[in-house]
């Protein structure tokens, strides 16, 4: 009788213990997804944010605004056909 009680005892903890081994991963489980969402939506902020990054460069790197700021700040200008000299090797 006693062999079965100790049996029954260490079957009853195990459960238990498979029990609370559940509930522990199930919250890990639901943690980590959540870090999982979170993530995911910080990815796509930062998709948004370099697509418009490359959007801004390509405008602000066009020839016409290039040659706009070349003539405005600088003061610089295009040569006349005269001005230009070409240089043979």
């Amino acid at each position: 009788m006693n062999k079965q009680y100790m049996v029954l005892t260490l079957l009853v903890v195990a459960v238990m213990l498979s029990a609370l081994a559940v509930v522990y991963v199930k919250h890990q489980n639901r943690v980590v997804y959540a870090d999982l969402q979170h993530l995911q939506k910080l990815r796509d902020e930062m998709n948004v944010a370099w697509g418009q990054l490359q959007l801004e460069q390509s405008t602000f790197a066009t020839h016409s605004r290039v040659e706009q700021i070349a003539r405005e700040k600088m003061g610089m200008t295009l040569p006349g056909a005269k001005e230009i000299v070409i240089v043979k090797p």
